[in-house]
């Protein structure tokens, strides 16, 4: 049996990408699957989760000792395959193929877009940050066997060449998790709007609480802020009456939020890789699962999903007003709303979920094992 390990020092236990798809169904298709990660060791699902300890608090100790730690347990595996998902473990790929071991490297964002928009870098080096971690980052994956990430960027590979494999592998959702869970009966709030995810600038939350204010609705937001500050100055906004914040939510409390919501928003801001990915974000996908109409940011690859599958709206993620219209526009047309939820959960079941992206798993998997 062939022996995986998967590692990761940034992610919580049992993550939904890691851990529910990929170890999993590793698993389910007759891998040996280990998961690093931090926090206790246990058995669970098929898989033999290694605890690191307690997750590292902050960036730089997650850099300078969580790494690794990381790196330390997975050796103690002795596996086949290396599966890291994190930045911060690549230098230890390389370590891996010293020691004659297959690596594929998990890149969940497109990182050297993101650290432009990232706060605690200072903005005069961003740009010399990104374009030194791109360098890095592809003279390691030369070296690899294989590469995973979600989408290709405005149209094309950014990856073209820099890896013997990869793999395109979306993060969208497991039937089984949502999607089979819609009750067409369950109860709507009145005039309400969803969001659940990070609760961050960029994700647009700012203009979207105006918006909710301008719709008079109720925005209930599942999440974390981004910082204390953050969310101080949400708090502080005349249109945060018109919030529910619902904290941090597990999945079936996500699922219930959905269930009661008449309306998902994702209008993540055009920044970053927001309008060059050529994906549709997660949560966009867990709104479809459960028929809600979505209103998204505009850019073309999300024009050119609403125009084919009809689920909801594209608006200027920036524009508070033309995102209240589309709140409103939903709101007082309901017959049109509810079509364009069941036609996002067609989409769902059809092409957008998992049991199609793990066959692109398998496929990279068996290819690396035959070099």
């Amino acid at each position: 049996m062939i022996k995986v390990c998967h590692m990761t020092s940034a992610h919580d236990g049992e993550d939904i990408r890691i851990f529910h798809k990929e170890c999993m169904s590793l698993a389910r298709a007759g891998y040996d699957v280990y998961l690093v990660q931090p926090g206790e060791s246990y058995e669970k699902n098929g898989v033999h989760l290694v605890g690191t300890g307690a997750k590292a608090r902050g960036r730089l100790e997650r850099f300078l000792h969580g790494a690794k730690n990381t790196y330390r347990k997975a050796l103690e595996v002795d596996a086949d395959v290396y599966h890291l998902h994190d930045p911060e473990l690549l230098s230890y790929g390389l370590k891996l193929k010293r020691r004659g071991k297959k690596v594929i490297f998990d890149s969940h964002e497109f990182y050297a877009q993101q650290i432009m928009e990232k706060a605690y870098i200072p903005a005069f080096c961003r740009g010399l940050v990104s374009k030194v971690y791109d360098l890095y980052q592809k003279y390691i994956l030369r070296r690899l066997d294989g590469l995973v990430f979600p989408c290709l960027l405005e149209g094309r590979n950014p990856f073209e060449g820099c890896c013997p494999h990869i793999a395109i592998v979306d993060n969208v959702p497991m039937l089984h998790e949502l999607y089979e869970h819609y009750d067409p009966s369950a109860v709507k709030y009145e005039r309400s709007v969803c969001q659940i995810g990070s609760l961050t600038h960029i994700r647009g939350i700012t203009h979207l609480i105006r918006a909710a204010g301008k719709a008079d609705c109720t925005l209930y937001l599942g999440g974390v802020f981004e910082s204390p500050e953050y969310e101080a100055q949400l708090r502080a906004m005349p249109e945060f009456q018109n919030v529910v914040y619902l904290g941090k939510l597990d999945r079936p409390q996500v699922l219930e939020t959905l269930q009661h919501c008449r309306i998902g928003a994702a209008t993540l801001l055009n920044v970053g890789q927001y309008d060059t990915a050529w994906n549709l974000s997660t949560k966009v996908f867990e709104q479809m699962s459960l028929a809600l109409p979505v209103i998204l940011n505009r850019y073309p690859y999300n024009d050119m999903m609403v125009e084919k599958y009809r689920f909801g709206i594209c608006v200027d993620p920036s524009n508070v007003d033309e995102i209240a219209e589309a709140i409103r526009y939903l709101l007082d047309n309901p017959d049109e709303a509810r079509r364009m939820g069941e036609n996002g959960r067609r989409a769902v079941r059809e092409e957008f979920n998992w049991g199609v992206e793990e066959q692109k798993l398998f496929a990279l998997y068996e290819d690396i094992l035959k070099d």
